[in-house]
């Protein structure tokens, strides 16, 4: 039956106006329960995600590697594993005192950060460097993901997700869309780089990461828009195809005393979030440390946990940055890490910085 009024000689224009009024009634009070959503979300909501297995944040933290050196000796920012291929890649600002193809000379590092210049290492699970390459504009390098793929000649290829189109957000480099490039060895890219495929998930979004969580084939991008930081999850493939519909999308979860973000994973529907700062900040002393992460229920937004860790308690300066899941054998996907990483110096009079990644094993 239509809901707009039918003319009919046996009803009063006023018996129709009444009618009318309560249809737009009923159209306005289903608008106003319709929840708002950021732009290009066509169906974000909450429960969407199947439920998962959660890392238990009491389990002591074991060492992967410690103490290994990265191509530059800035800090390490995030890092994320090539779990097929068996490969650790790393993020860090570029630093001052390099001088890149193309450029006329070598910025300051703080040109590098106003810029979001970043340094990408690939390791091997030991910690060793094996190569390396950088990617100007790109942003802070809070998070990023790895996908592995396969190249056009059959070979092994590593995708990387990261952020781009960085802007300067109050000295420091932020990202406002999302990029998908293969690691190469060596080479050197920028936003115009034409093998670079950009996404703009949120329109308006800026301080876009990324996490890949790659045994349930999700893309978790963690955004701000109108000041407000988000997470919202979507299936990976149909990222790659430009389909941009929201598996969920949350306001991240505040909390008390607004500590240091310092980077987040994505395992089935669970999103974790580590903060914290270095050794000798205020709130900061070791051998405690404020170094705290935190597990949310991405199906209800809210926290299920929230514990200090104490892992690599003993290193030198141990700034908390970033953290990942690790898939040590992919015929188990299950058997998943929950891996951390610390940055620390050199020694006590050389501050140059090393990389340090523990883990947690232990699922519920």
């Amino acid at each position: 039956m239509s809901l707009i009024p039918q003319k009919s000689k046996r009803k009063s224009p006023i018996v129709n106006s009444r009618l009318f009024a309560q249809v737009c009634a009923v159209f306005l009070i289903t608008a106003m329960l319709i929840p708002s959503l950021p732009p290009n979300n066509k169906a974000s909501a909450l429960g969407t995600l199947p439920v998962s297995s959660v890392f238990d944040l009491t389990d002591s933290s074991d060492m992967l590697i410690r103490e290994k050196p990265l191509q530059r000796s800035t800090v390490l920012q995030s890092f994320a594993f090539d779990n097929v291929n068996k490969h650790i890649y790393t993020a860090q600002l570029i630093g001052g005192g390099l001088q890149l193809p193309g450029e006329s000379s070598a910025p300051t590092a703080e040109t590098r950060d106003i810029n979001g210049d970043l340094c990408i290492t690939k390791l091997d699970l030991s910690g060793n460097i094996i190569s390396y390459m950088y990617v100007k504009g790109a942003g802070h390098g809070v998070s990023f993901g790895v996908e592995p793929g396969v190249g056009q000649n059959g070979e092994p290829v590593a995708y990387l997700w990261t952020e781009i189109d960085s802007f300067n957000d109050n000295g420091s480099g932020r990202g406002t869309k999302i990029a998908r490039f293969p690691f190469t060895d060596g080479a050197v890219v920028t936003p115009n780089t034409p093998w670079i495929t950009k996404h703009t998930i949120i329109p308006g979004a800026v301080n876009t990461t990324v996490s890949i969580d790659m045994t349930h084939g999700n893309l978790l991008m963690r955004y701000k828009l109108n000041d407000v930081f988000r997470l919202a999850v979507y299936n990976l493939e149909q990222v790659k195809l430009g389909n941009y519909v929201s598996l969920v999308d949350i306001a991240q979860p505040t909390i008390t005393g607004n500590p240091t973000f310092q980077g987040y994973a994505l395992f089935g529907n669970y999103a974790y979030l580590l903060d914290g700062n270095y050794y000798g900040s205020p709130g900061s002393v070791a051998p405690d440390g404020n170094t705290y992460i935190t597990s949310v229920n991405l199906n209800t937004g809210a926290i299920v946990d929230r514990k200090l860790t104490k892992a690599a308690y003993s290193l030198l300066y141990r700034e908390p940055e970033g953290l990942a899941i690790q898939i040590p054998n992919m015929n188990n996907p299950g058997a998943a890490r929950l891996a951390m990483g610390f940055a620390s110096y050199i020694s006590s009079t050389n501050s140059g910085k090393q990389a340090s990644i523990y883990y947690k094993d232990v699922l519920n």
